[in-house]
């Protein structure tokens, strides 16, 4: 026992007895605050520039951000692969900091009166009004398709079925002048 005793009191080799220490200076203070360095000083500095805006104040690095700017237009490798990282890092932060937009509520508006229809027709010279249905006291005036409307449909119709007896009057009907029209090869006149 007497072994471990003494093992207490005498310290191990390369440990300091209780309140000595190898610094005689005693412990350091807390290390400074690192200072900017020049580079950063110098960046938050601010120019006065003239251009054709006027006069204003940017700073350093936005001058800087500029001219890297003008010598990429320029073509410049080493610019433009610097513009192209700054375009980089604006769309990954947009896309990461962006709203969310929702998409727009789709509202339908449907008017319950034809005659907005029969007004727009008109307007744009599609139909005429048909004067054998004039005399005819209806709530809305009956309309007949211009010739070149009905030929511009007639055309559409590439290939496909043969128009019916029945379609071919129904176009005969409500077109303004269907002796006019050149109608598909293959159908009876």
């Amino acid at each position: 026992m007497s072994g471990k005793s003494e093992s207490r009191k005498t310290p191990n080799p390369g440990w300091f007895s209780k309140g000595s220490s190898p610094n005689p200076g005693g412990r350091p203070t807390a290390s400074p605050a690192p200072q900017s360095s020049a580079f950063e000083v110098l960046l938050e500095k601010t120019l006065t520039v003239t251009d054709r805006n006027g006069t204003r104040k940017i700073t350093i690095e936005e001058a800087l951000q500029q001219q890297t700017y003008q010598r990429a237009l320029a073509g410049v490798g080493m610019a433009v692969r610097e513009v192209l990282k700054w375009i980089m890092k604006r769309d990954t932060w947009l896309a990461k900091n962006a709203p969310k937009a929702s998409r727009p509520a789709i509202t339908r508006r449907i008017s319950p009166d034809p005659d907005n229809a029969d007004a727009a027709l008109l307007l744009l010279g599609i139909a005429a009004p048909n004067p054998a249905r004039a005399e005819f006291d209806n709530d809305r005036a009956q309309l007949l398709l211009e010739p070149w409307a009905a030929q511009a449909a007639l055309h559409r119709r590439r290939g496909g079925q043969r128009l019916t007896d029945e379609e071919r009057d129904w176009i005969r009907r409500c077109t303004r002048d269907p002796d006019s029209l050149r109608w598909p090869r293959g159908t009876d006149k």
